[in-house]
């Protein structure tokens, strides 16, 4: 895992303290990172998702939540380990486990005894 890259989806905060953070990369005209506003259309942010699925470069996809919530339906297919996708809340809206499905995946992987 040497050498790659995190990539962010999230609105204009998000992407700016990651990219504050040093997280940033752009590198023969494509970036790590897409800001998603109240005018992205839904669309964009599925093809977002998608190229950095298939970016060799990326082993981790941030996104927040609600934003996750507007392609819910590629996070629920998606059954690859990497890139890891994590969801984190924006400033505007707070996380909800219950709707965070990589979580419920790793809550059904295990008993309740097991998690105690």
């Amino acid at each position: 895992m040497k050498g790659k890259l995190v990539a962010i989806i999230g609105d204009e905060n998000t992407c700016t303290g990651m990219l504050l953070a040093g997280v940033g990369e752009t590198n023969k005209g494509k970036s790590n990172f897409f800001v998603v506003d109240n005018e992205t259309p839904k669309s964009a942010i599925e093809d977002c998702f998608n190229r950095y699925m298939e970016d060799a470069d990326i082993a981790v996809i941030v996104i927040n939540q609600n934003v996750a919530d507007e392609i819910r339906h590629l996070l629920d297919a998606n059954d690859r380990p990497v890139p890891a996708i994590v969801e984190i809340p924006s400033k505007d809206k707070p996380y909800d486990p219950t709707n965070d499905s990589i979580l419920l995946r790793a809550q059904k992987m295990f008993s309740a005894d097991e998690l105690r």
